[in-house]
């Protein structure tokens, strides 16, 4: 296969990888589906309602309405390239949200007009932010009856502590609602709704309709004169300023992610998408405005990083594995170099050569081959089997490790069994394969019962992958309730010391190990520290005992449980002529189990984050409510004329909460609950 010529650097400057994020249900697919259709990517409007739209492919999806998997497109708008992905906006599918925030370089938050900042809103804000990812906000569903676009961008203001410059004002509100004000160029936009909007007019604003709109216009200025000291004198000098410099003002302060530029409009009545799509354009980065991805020299643990040019050695990070007709696709972001069809990369996360058997271009569940893909793409592979999400792709003549994606541990779990032994092995085949795709879902055999225990981050995480196992392969397996997913940790400092000295097969084995364990602060982990001097032991032992103890940590001694937050110390070894790896591993895993019961072990259960949103009237249901559940109340807010609860309570309580909640509030409150962290119940 010859060589596909590489992008020019003006190409390279006039892409942009972009996320549509924001609380569920505020309109991020809807707005996708318009991109695409104005941008002749499609040529009919799909709508989530209806289960037509396109980037809500799986049928789980297109049934409930909801954003489950990051859905991967590209589309042109003027000299553009813009690739998006459409984010989930529910909690239980956060781990989709972080993996897409961590290959962007843009984002596009979107905000219902009428309930503001929602709490899933606040979370994948400061996901984007912790990624340092510029954005833009767009006020969606102005249409809406109680849609107040200043209480929203004050919301984004106070809430989620963004410098939020409306760049548009709204042309009315709620059933008033007819257009958009665009403040940089001061006109009217009105959008014919004879084409689905696809046309629309700039028409210049009357005298009142400047006079209202003056302060926004003020406030605009007055912030782009903070990046250009010749906007600040013409500004003040009353002279008037030209769009085009507004614009660039605007774009330095948002790629310094100073300020958020605000747009508006209603994308189900097709009214202000086209400026959204210019906004990308206009104020989000391109690849080469964003800093290089660092990772590490792999031996070394040296920082290294390579520049966005397809002439640099190869970085890419996979940050999604998919299953396609049961054949396995990874998703990447290549940083640096280049990929060709029919290539061999070194996976040096997993220490592996893949073959890169071909490329693709994605458009939600369709696919365009690619002969070749660059820095700066966002692309899929198929062929490579070794590949999970997080993985590093580099070439081994120069190799990188990429910054790893954030780990998550499943919170709640679910016993599975087959109806028979057939369903048995397609049951195990079909939950490996979700596995490759779902680094939060986890799978255990019990072996005293034959059930496989399922795993996840919530019961509508488990809801959707039984779902698709009867749809994707006509299994429906027998389940148990769901069930909290504990860990074990301890109390305080216990030692243990075990000797191991027995015969096995023909061949003596000897270890003796003592050790201590120790609380550590909570979410730190484990870590092992040998107090050995390490030149005077073989490491083959030495290895041996760290594996034993790591084996020894899976298991605690309360339940069972994986134990965490705990630091183990090997304190002395003992040597003899018999003494060998599997008898010093042996030991260790000995003198662990010793120690843990010493130190005071316990179980410890995951605490949720709630918020619950609710009328004032209310207040005092949903306080004992709570308290009912064993919560800690940590806030009582108020906001927009409802008050905001806020605590932390055991996942084992909140079983059918939201049934109860909604008996205690006649149906009028708003729950969101997210994983907090493991700890030990007072």
């Amino acid at each position: 296969m010859g060589k596909t010529n590489a992008p020019s650097a003006k190409v390279l400057a006039n892409l942009r990888n972009i996320g549509i994020i924001a609380h569920i249900d505020a309109g991020k697919t809807t707005l996708s589906e318009r991109i695409l259709y104005y941008s002749k990517k499609i040529h009919r409007i799909g709508e989530v309602h209806e289960g037509t739209a396109t980037m809500d492919y799986m049928p789980e999806e297109q049934e409930r309405g909801i954003t489950i998997t990051s859905a991967v497109t590209s589309c042109l708008w003027g000299p553009c390239i813009i690739n998006i992905i459409d984010t989930p906006g529910h909690v239980d599918f956060t781990i989709e949200v972080e993996r897409s925030l961590r290959v962007l370089d843009g984002a596009v938050g979107v905000f219902c007009g009428v309930s503001g900042v929602e709490p899933q809103s606040e979370t994948v804000w400061r996901q984007s932010e912790a990624y340092h990812v510029p954005k833009l906000a767009f006020v969606n569903k102005m249409d809406r009856l109680g849609a107040d676009f200043e209480a929203v961008v004050g919301s984004i203001r106070t809430r989620l502590g963004a410098n939020a410059v409306p760049v548009q004002y709204p042309d009315g509100e709620g059933a008033d609602f007819r257009g958009v004000f665009d403040l940089v160029d001061m006109r009217r936009l009105v959008f014919d709704p004879g084409t689905n909007g696809e046309q629309y007019e700039a028409l210049p604003l009357t005298d009142e309709e400047a006079d209202r709109l003056s302060p926004w216009r003020e406030k605009l200025l007055e912030t782009a004169a903070e990046a250009d000291e010749e906007i600040l004198d013409l500004y003040l000098g009353g002279e008037e300023v030209e769009p085009r410099r507004i614009i660039e003002a605007l774009r330095k302060l948002t790629l310094d992610r100073a300020v958020v530029p605000v747009l508006v409009g209603s994308a189900l009545k097709n009214i202000g998408v086209q400026p959204v799509m210019d906004a990308i354009c206009r104020y989000l980065p391109s690849p080469l405005e964003v800093p290089p991805a660092t990772g590490v020299e792999p031996e070394t643990r040296k920082k290294i990083s390579f520049e966005v040019s397809h002439k640099e050695p190869l970085s890419a990070l996979v940050f999604k594995v998919v299953m396609d007709e049961g054949r396995k696709q990874a998703l990447m972001r290549i940083y640096s170099g280049r990929i060709d069809a029919g290539d061999t990369v070194y996976n040096v996360t997993q220490g592996q050569d893949e073959r890169v058997a071909r490329l693709f271009r994605l458009h939600a569940g369709r696919r365009e081959r690619l002969d070749a893909a660059f820095a700066g793409d966002i692309v899929a592979a198929a062929g490579m089997k070794h590949a999970r999400t997080g993985d590093t792709l580099c070439s081994r003549e120069a190799p990188i490790l990429l910054e790893q994606i954030a780990d998550y541990k499943p919170v709640i779990s679910l016993a599975i069994e087959p109806r028979n032994s057939e369903e048995g092995d397609k049951l195990d085949d079909a939950l490996e394969k979700y596995l490759m795709e779902d680094p939060t879902l986890d799978l255990k055999h019990e072996e005293d019962t034959g059930q496989i225990i399922l795993s996840g981050m919530g019961e509508l995480h488990l809801e959707v992958i039984l779902e698709r196992l009867g749809r994707e392969y006509k299994l429906t397996p027998r389940t148990g309730r769901p069930q909290v997913v504990y860990q074990e940790t301890v109390m305080s400092k216990g030692a243990g010391e075990a000797v191991f000295d027995r015969e096995l097969g023909e061949e003596t084995h000897f270890g003796s190990v003592a050790l201590t364990v120790e609380p550590r602060d909570r979410g730190k982990g484990r870590d092992i520290l040998f107090e050995v001097d390490p030149e005077q032991w073989p490491a083959p032992w030495l290895t041996a005992v760290e594996e034993g103890i790591s084996d020894g940590l899976q298991s605690g001694v309360v339940r069972g449980y994986p134990v965490q937050d705990v630091r183990v110390r090997v304190r002395s070894l003992e040597r003899r002529d018999d003494s060998t790896p599997a008898g010093y591993r042996m030991a260790s895993a000995m003198a662990l189990k010793q120690a843990l019961g010493n130190a005071g072990s316990r179980l410890m259960e995951p605490i949720m984050w709630v918020e619950i949103t609710v009328p004032e009237e209310f207040t005092g249901e949903v306080v004992g409510l709570l308290g009912a559940k064993g919560a800690k109340i940590e806030n009582l807010l108020d906001r927009t004329g409802l008050k905001v609860v806020q605590g932390l309570a055991p996942l084992g309580k909140l079983f059918g909460f939201s049934t109860d909640l909604r008996s205690a509030t006649q149906g009028r409150a708003g729950f969101v609950m997210k994983f907090s962290r493991f700890d030990v119940l007072e």
